[in-house]
C-alpha cells in the first residue's frame, strides 16, 4: 500500500533523512521507532506532503505522492494525526470528528464512519457537546485520531498517538489502536517509547540519525546488540 524508495530529505541545508526505505501493506500496523531528533516526524511529514525530498519515492497504492499537497494526500485515502493533536478547540468535540466527512466522500455513509470513530474510543460519546480547549492532553489525542478515522482512511498515520500522556490513559489509546486494526485499517505510527509499541505490532523500523537500521519483527530487534541500544534508549520524547 505504502511504499517509501529511497528517501532523502534536506531541512535548512542539514541532511535528516539519508535515503530511507519501507513499507506498510493493506491491513498492517507497522511501528517505526527513533529516539530524539532520529527522522520520525520528518520521514511522517514528507509522506504526508508538507515536506519535498531531495530525491526518492513515496507512492501509495502505485500513485507518485511527492508533489501532491496535504489535502490532495487525504483525499486519497491517507489520514494524518500529527503529535500535537492539533485539535480545533472553538469547536466541539463532535464537530471536529466530523470535519472529514465534510471533505471527502469515499463510498462509505458519513454516519457510518463517525460512528465507526466513537466505537474505537467510546469514552468520547460523553463529550461530543465539549469544546475543543476544555479537552485533556488525553481527550484531544483521541479526538485527533478519531477525527483521522472519520475520513474513512486506507492507511491511518499516527505520530507518536501515546507521547506525553498519562500512564493511565495509554492502554485506551493502545487498546483503540487494536480495534482500528480489527477494522481492516493500515496503520503506520511513530513512537519515541518503545514500551509503547504494541504486542500486535507487525513489522518495526528502528530509525536512527536518518537511516533505518533494522526492519523485521519487533520481538528480532533486541537479538542485535547496535540495534538493542538504540531500542532500550528510546524512553526521549519527540523528533
Amino acid at each position: 500500500m505504502l511504499d517509501v524508495r529511497d528517501l532523502v530529505v534536506d531541512i535548512q541545508g542539514s541532511r535528516v533523512l539519508r535515503g530511507i526505505s519501507l513499507q506498510v501493506n493493506a491491513g498492517e500496523l507497522v511501528c517505526l521507532v527513533g529516539r530524539n531528533g532520529a527522522g520520525k516526524t520528518t520521514t511522517f511529514r514528507t509522506v504526508m506532503g508538507f515536506r519535498r525530498p531531495v530525491s526518492g519515492s513515496v507512492t501509495l497504492d502505485g500513485t507518485e505522492l511527492i508533489g501532491q499537497r496535504p489535502f490532495q494526500i487525504a483525499r486519497m485515502g491517507v489520514g494524518f494525526a500529527p503529535e500535537e493533536s492539533e485539535v480545533f478547540g472553538e469547536l466541539t468535540v463532535a464537530e471536529n470528528i466530523e470535519m472529514p466527512t465534510w471533505t471527502r466522500g469515499n463510498g462509505r455513509n458519513p454516519e457510518v464512519r463517525i460512528a465507526e470513530a466513537y466505537r474505537i474510543f467510546p469514552k468520547l460519546e460523553q463529550y461530543r457537546t465539549r469544546s475543543g480547549h476544555a479537552l485533556s492532553g488525553g481527550e484531544r489525542k483521541m479526538v485527533s485520531i478519531a477525527r483521522a478515522l472519520a475520513l474513512g482512511p486506507r492507511l491511518l498515520i499516527l505520530d507518536e498517538p501515546t507521547e506525553g500522556l498519562s500512564p493511565a490513559i495509554v492502554p485506551a489509546i493502545i487498546d483503540g489502536l487494536a480495534s482500528i486494526r480489527n477494522f481492516g485499517h493500515a496503520v503506520f505510527i511513530a513512537e519515541s517509547n518503545v514500551h509503547h509499541v504494541p504486542d500486535f505490532t507487525d513489522r518495526l523500523y528502528v530509525i536512527e540519525r536518518g537511516e533505518i537500521i533494522f526492519a523485521g519483527k519487533p520481538e528480532n530487534a533486541r537479538r542485535d546488540p547496535a540495534v538493542a541500544r538504540v531500542v532500550e534508549g528510546t524512553g526521549l520524547a519527540g523528533d
